[in-house]
């Protein structure tokens, strides 16, 4: 178990952005959806322990990003961890959303370094 706790440490922390709602659309929502897991699998790839609380917070059961109080308070909650993480990944292949814009100002703040990425087989 210490050789795990170790390893686990070592990796680096990182909140992903990505866009989520979009127009509003289901098949834009799908889409970036799909789009976010690519790019926590890519975070992961690189060793990277990565959160995206726009996919956690919005999963069935959990908040609806419809309603605004809901949506309102998941962003808050996402933007709660921006200051324990050694950086924010933001994916940029589908754009930078208002939201993402905030977490970006958010990180910068705090001098949380942010990475831009693509993801290069979209």
């Amino acid at each position: 178990m210490t050789t795990i706790r170790r390893e686990m440490s070592k990796m680096r922390k990182v909140i992903v952005e990505s866009p989520f709602a979009g127009d509003g659309k289901p098949a834009t929502i799908a889409a970036n959806v799909a789009y976010a897991k690519r790019a926590l699998r890519d975070a992961l790839a690189r060793g990277e322990a990565p959160l995206a609380s726009h996919l956690l917070f919005t999963q069935p059961g959990i908040l609806r990003d419809e309603i605004a109080e809901e949506r309102s308070l998941g962003i808050d909650a996402g933007h709660a961890w921006i200051s324990v993480a050694d950086a924010m990944v933001v994916y940029k292949d589908r754009g930078i959303s208002l939201g993402m814009r905030q977490g970006i100002q958010i990180a910068l703040k705090l001098g949380i370094l942010v990475e831009y990425r693509e993801i290069v087989d979209l």
